[in-house]
């Protein structure tokens, strides 16, 4: 397994995953574009809603033990302290020029037999990957939110990724107590289908009026088991995001039902992107109306 890992961007994904190799050992190096962001990471890591402090609250680890884990983290502006990773995963946003440049980025830095994975949540990593020239050790890694506290990897293989790649990636997911499935590579993979698809499905009957937000959240939870409700999940996801994804997969797939429906667009549009746990620049979310 990997022992020297990267992730590039320190958002909540980037956090929750770093958090996770963090605690299994790892030398984890946190990237991202300045100072002020990974300071806010790191602080997130130690003291946030999923931080390790909640851990020490629970009596799940001790303080010293989080104080250890710390020790396992560095953080830097700099692609060329990639120069001895044996992993990186790129979990910026979902924007593809970005993501274009990053996995650049990566490529130039990293070691040649390293593996390059990205945590998108389904633009194809085919796409993501197109000008990595040894798409060998190229490889979807896609976790889910809280990522210390979920268990499923989403492990995502293109045409070309080699079985070695495949096998190092489901390695170090088990060895970190997660559960790898592995899926081929396609927009939106499985997961953000189903749960897309379910999510559009929630908001058309909203807008029939066929029941409120709160009671469908309710239904969902009571009646399935769910440990959040669409407009809960939608708030946490990103309406921005959610939006960004369907427009994403009809414009690959031409499939209508993935079209975000005009009440979603109006949130977006309006300036509600989301809670603002976890979109600083949104007015709020489904929960805020």
């Amino acid at each position: 397994m990997a022992k020297k890992v990267a992730i590039i961007g320190s958002g909540i994904m980037g956090q929750g995953i770093a958090q996770v190799f963090m605690r299994n050992g790892m030398d984890t190096l946190l990237i991202d574009i300045n100072d002020r962001i990974l300071e806010n990471a790191k602080n997130s890591i130690a003291d946030g809603k999923f931080g390790l402090s909640r851990l020490v609250d629970r009596g799940t680890i001790t303080e010293g033990q989080k104080a250890e884990y710390m020790k396992n983290l560095s953080v830097s502006t700099d692609y060329g302290m990639l120069n001895d990773r044996e992993f990186a995963i790129e979990a910026v946003p979902e924007i593809m020029p970005l993501k274009l440049k990053v996995m650049e980025s990566i490529e130039k830095n990293i070691p040649e037999k390293s593996v390059i994975a990205s945590n998108t949540s389904g633009i194809m990593i085919s796409e993501i990957g197109m000008n990595i020239k040894d798409k060998s050790r190229l490889i979807g890694m896609h976790w889910f939110n809280p990522a210390p506290v979920m268990k499923l990897i989403e492990v995502v293989k293109t045409r070309f990724t080699s079985d070695n790649t495949v096998n190092i990636i489901l390695d170090m997911a088990r060895s970190m107590g997660k559960e790898p499935v592995v899926v081929n590579d396609y927009p939106g993979f499985f997961t953000t289908n189903f749960v897309h698809s379910w999510l559009v499905e929630s908001l058309r009957l909203y807008e029939k009026g066929i029941a409120g937000k709160e009671d469908i959240d309710k239904m969902v939870k009571l009646g399935f088991g769910f440990p959040m409700g669409p407009f809960e999940l939608m708030d946490t996801i990103g309406l921005d995001t959610m939006k960004e994804i369907g427009d994403y997969l009809y414009s690959e797939t031409g499939d209508m039902r993935m079209l975000p429906p005009p009440i979603l667009k109006e949130m977006v549009y309006a300036g509600y992107k989301g809670s603002k746990k976890v979109k600083m620049d949104s007015k709020g979310g489904w929960y805020d109306l």
